[in-house]
């Protein structure tokens, strides 16, 4: 059993937020509660815990500290529950290398695969026979953490992106960062990112006169050829006969 330290300002928060999952079956066991920085901190100089679950729906200041008291000196995993999807809040809690990032309302099924995620690292890093669990269910909307994620490829579709700068970037682990997104998006991430350039490169050519050199550089191509061998593998046209048939459509 991995043992958990839950932190939560307000009792009826916590016990609800308890009775979400079966922590048993995951192979968790809740050893402490603390209802603020202080004293989670106490306890958490006194016992060894293999997960930090911290709500900071009540305080967003106070849940962030903890964070920065715990990196101190520990690289123990932290979850962040009832926050905000603000984009500064989450890049702020990232920076302190947060293993997730559960925005308000937190349901079940992310803090299960969070936890799962949680999990699959521990057993990694301290191998231990753990419960089998069943699939986790899919997502309908991306967590705030993949949520910047996909931001920033569409902001920096220009540019040579690749999930190690991403990660770096956000001060994030860059392996478990590419397995999240994927269990999210049910894709890659070099996929969505093939996806995001590819589409930009179809409405340019359908609503633009640039040039094709121009349209691939807009989306990150500095090499034409290399342009034009992704566009035709992803439409199965080439580019020029993608926009002359968009002409003929008119």
């Amino acid at each position: 059993m991995y043992k958990v330290l839950h932190v939560d300002s307000d009792a009826s928060s916590r016990e609800a937020t308890e009775r979400m999952i079966d922590w048993a079956r995951l192979g968790l066991d809740i050893q402490a509660h603390a209802s603020h920085s202080a004293e989670a901190c106490a306890l958490f100089d006194k016992q060894r815990f293999s997960l930090v679950l911290i709500n900071m729906k009540h305080s967003h200041a106070e849940g962030l500290k903890l964070c920065g008291q715990i990196r101190q000196n520990s690289q123990v995993p932290i979850i962040l529950l009832g926050g905000s999807p603000d984009y500064a809040l989450v890049k702020q809690a990232l920076l302190y290398q947060v293993n997730d990032y559960l925005a308000e309302p937190v349901k079940s099924s992310h803090l299960s695969d969070s936890l799962r995620n949680v999990i699959e690292l521990l057993n990694r890093s301290e191998p231990v026979a753990s419960p089998q669990t069943a699939p986790s269910q899919e997502r309908s909307k991306p967590s705030p953490v993949v949520e910047i994620v996909m931001r920033y490829v569409q902001a920096e579709l220009h540019q040579n992106i690749t999930l190690k700068k991403i990660s770096d970037a956000l001060h994030f682990n860059c392996a478990y960062l590419g397995r999240k997104f994927k269990n999210e998006e049910n894709m890659s991430f070099n996929e969505y990112l093939l996806q995001q350039r590819m589409e930009k490169a179809k409405r340019l050519l359908e609503q633009t006169d640039m040039r094709i050199y121009e349209i691939a550089n807009e989306v990150g191509y500095t090499e034409i050829d290399w342009f034009y061998k992704k566009f035709k593998e992803y439409t199965g046209i080439s580019a020029n006969e993608y926009r002359k048939k968009q002409v003929v459509a008119r």
